[in-house]
């Protein structure tokens, strides 16, 4: 009986009680869970070179991320865990514009946070995969684990527009699948459906870009690997290189 009181006595404390501090809270974790598993996927292939991993195996991984991250946050902050989601419920009139600098600022820190997560986990296999050396560019590279490089051939043109049309027929799918005057999905299970709309993306329009299809997803990442030591080589755009 002490122990069950003393337990509701700290479960009171440590309660959260304001809506706008458990929506931010929410949206941190779920942005974190939906990284720290599509990078960890990643970084498992990469440097196993490709023995326990490769592009399909990432891909499903990173599907199953994002429905375990709207599991986590949908019920409170609508686990939106991509900016260009959050931009497109304002400009519905769905969201308050007010919330979107702070949802795109915990977007951002979630990935960031989530790509430091995963560096610690795989710290000893980038190390030994690359030598101590860690390179944006080259047979050793593994700033890919992180955030999404282009083909060799894609032109800056051609890749805006992948990423354009990829986000766009995601934001599509999102809408259709919530919308409660479409063919209704079962309750509960949008975060699955949601998933499997990814999943059809990644492996429909992954080639060019990676289908990162989600600018936090990509930013944060790409600032993480800038300030833990790969360089600004992480940003340039180089023709017939990334």
């Amino acid at each position: 009986m002490g122990n069950d009181s003393f337990l509701r006595r700290v479960q009171a404390l440590l309660r959260i009680r304001n809506q706008l501090a458990r929506e931010c809270l929410a949206e941190l974790l779920s942005t974190f869970v939906l990284l720290l598993i599509t990078l960890s996927s990643s970084a498992q292939a990469v440097t196993s070179s490709g023995a326990k991993g490769n592009v399909l195996s990432s891909y499903v991984a990173g599907a199953l991320a994002v429905m375990v991250a709207v599991y986590t946050g949908g019920g409170v902050s609508g686990a939106h865990l991509n900016p260009a989601y959050s931009f497109a419920m304002c400009l519905l009139e769905q969201f308050p514009w007010w919330k979107f600098p702070i949802f795109l600022a915990l977007q951002l820190s979630g990935a960031f946070l989530a790509s430091g997560a995963t560096y610690v986990l795989y710290y000893d296999a980038i190390q030994n995969y690359t030598n101590g050396t860690l390179a944006t560019y080259g047979p050793r590279e593994t700033a890919s684990i992180f955030a999404t490089y282009p083909a060799d051939y894609l032109s800056l043109s051609n890749g805006f527009l992948d990423q354009v049309m990829g986000t766009g027929v995601l934001i599509l799918g999102i809408l259709a699948i919530v919308d409660t005057r479409n063919k209704g999905v079962p309750k509960g299970l949008e975060p699955v459906v949601v998933a499997l709309l990814v999943f059809s993306i990644e492996i429909s329009m992954g080639a060019n870009c990676g289908c990162a299809i989600n600018p936090a997803r990509d930013l944060g990442p790409r600032l993480f690997t800038y300030v833990a030591g790969w360089g600004v080589d992480v940003f340039r755009w180089v023709e017939g290189v990334g």
